[in-house]
């Protein structure tokens, strides 16, 4: 299997071979190298040397691959989401069946050296269960895991691109970024984007730059509010909570992430007192690591009761919104109000 720097390594060479199997959650990255292979190819004439396949005529591949490129070299198959990289769960059919999947699996095999000659063939899956057909691919194509990036390989990817439009930033103002925006690599190019327009050749990016043009995460902002809350800033904290409700953030959504929040504030205490992984504890992805500081840091403006008297004072208010006893807005600042009083 290669990694993701390996396969844009081939691809940037124009080193395509016969048969692909691209998957995962990182879309952004996935997409760009689809991209790159159809670029590759060069020119495509729908239904003679470029086909889409998907779940409704997987079955048709088999033919797909066997019909000539008439007037041209060779072909590219597509096959987006087709099914066939699903594992059938005991009593419950995948939507194919195994017999088709069979002989896709036997063709594949049988037919690589003609496939290599004559075929691209990229399958595109949101998942890929390393079943009979991900295991022949990997054995005779290429397979390519588009796993969630870790924040090194997303700042090392930021810095290519700010150094190809001559602006600076250094990596903890990038680490912010990630603070701030997240890990989604789409979201984080658009926001690049924009402080490379404001910065300008030359010029640098801040960290008070990302405070003013960026759209911050919603869970971003909350630790900003909890900030606050932790060191009694109860005029900061507040002002935090109308910004979010001024930017039309629903207030059952702010009241959810709040909550959240509090609960992993909670569990860090109590990882913490009994010797346990905060990173296991918390549930957080490898790319989600550099948050463990965070945590911990922000959980030391609380005592271990304080937090779990927030957490009861946020499902009370929850509970008595849903019956109608109170205006969740009211609720939440009489909460915030008198933890800070």
């Amino acid at each position: 299997m290669l990694k993701v720097e390996e396969l844009e390594k081939q691809l940037n060479q124009s080193q395509e071979k016969g048969i692909y199997l691209l998957y995962g959650e990182e879309t952004f990255l996935l997409e760009q190298q689809l991209r790159k292979i159809k670029k590759n190819f060069g020119e495509t004439v729908k239904g003679i040397n470029y086909i889409l396949i998907d779940e409704n005529n997987i079955q048709e591949l088999i033919s797909d691959i066997e019909t000539p490129a008439f007037g041209y070299e060779k072909k590219l198959i597509i096959a987006r989401n087709t099914g066939i990289f699903k594992r059938e769960a005991k009593g419950r059919s995948s939507g194919l069946s195994k017999e088709l999947k069979d002989k896709i699996n036997d063709y594949l095999k049988d037919n690589i050296d003609m496939i290599n000659s004559s075929v691209i063939l990229v399958f595109v899956e949101d998942e890929a269960e390393k079943n009979t057909i991900f295991n022949t691919i990997e054995k005779i194509g290429t397979v390519c895991n588009f796993e969630e990036q870790k924040p090194i390989q997303i700042i090392k990817r930021l810095k290519v691109i700010t150094n190809s439009y001559k602006v600076n930033v250094d990596e903890n103002t990038l680490q912010y970024l990630l603070e701030c925006c997240g890990t989604n690599m789409q979201d984080l190019i658009n926001e690049i984007r924009k402080l490379i327009e404001f910065a300008g050749e030359n010029g640098t990016i801040q960290k008070q730059d990302i405070d003013k043009l960026c759209i911050k995460k919603i869970e971003s902002i909350i630790f900003d509010l909890t900030d606050n809350l932790g060191q009694k800033k109860i005029t900061e904290a507040m002002e935090v909570l109308y910004n979010l409700i001024a930017s039309k953030e629903p207030i059952q959504k702010i009241l959810i992430t709040l909550y959240n929040h509090f609960k992993k504030l909670y569990f860090v205490k109590l990882a913490i007192a009994y010797n346990k992984d905060i990173a296991t504890s918390l549930n957080l992805k490898a790319n989600q690591m550099f948050l463990v500081n965070k945590y911990k840091n922000q959980a030391k403006g609380f005592k271990t009761s304080e937090l779990r008297k927030i957490i009861q004072e946020l499902e009370d208010l929850d509970y008595k919104y849903k019956i109608g006893l109170i205006d969740l807005n009211v609720g939440l600042e009489s909460i915030l109000c008198t933890y800070c009083s």
